[in-house]
């Protein structure tokens, strides 16, 4: 599997998972695991041969919120950004988060308006403010 947790290795440390297809959530509990590269190996209660492993290509693999570590002022989680509009500071809205992608340097909020915009998402540099109760990011970016 492919795991977005920092390290890749700290999503075996979940109680449980959730296996995710079709919007549906199935718990099942991780048997044992360890990285493997930039993934992660695990086997999964039940999952007992290739095919079975086979069936479960393409599946999303998630936690209960309740399992997840409270994060320090200034850092979020990407669930919590996607759906968020952008307003730039003179006041334009610039869409919403599409999706957030991770280049390296920094994270990148892809946002969905009249035109694709891609934002890095460097607090108090560039996002100046995230509200999640508003569910809004207001943004000093110039774009071309």
């Amino acid at each position: 599997m492919f795991s977005y947790t920092e390290p890749r290795e700290a999503v075996l440390q979940y109680k449980g998972l959730l296996l995710g297809r079709d919007g549906e959530w199935q718990p099942t509990n991780v048997v044992e695991g360890q990285r493997h590269g930039k993934s992660v190996i695990l086997h999964l209660e039940g999952v007992d041969d290739r095919e079975q492993a086979a069936a479960l290509i393409d599946t999303e693999i998630g936690v209960n919120r309740s399992e997840l570590p409270v994060l320090d002022a200034g850092h979020y989680y990407w669930s919590d950004l996607t759906g968020l509009m952008v307003i730039h500071r003179d006041g334009t809205e610039l869409g919403t988060i599409k999706e957030m992608l991770e280049t390296g340097a920094h994270d990148v909020m892809v946002i969905e308006g009249e035109q694709e915009r891609l934002v890095p998402f460097v607090n108090e540099e560039i996002v100046i403010n995230v509200d999640l109760v508003k569910r809004q990011v207001h943004v000093d970016w110039e774009w071309d």
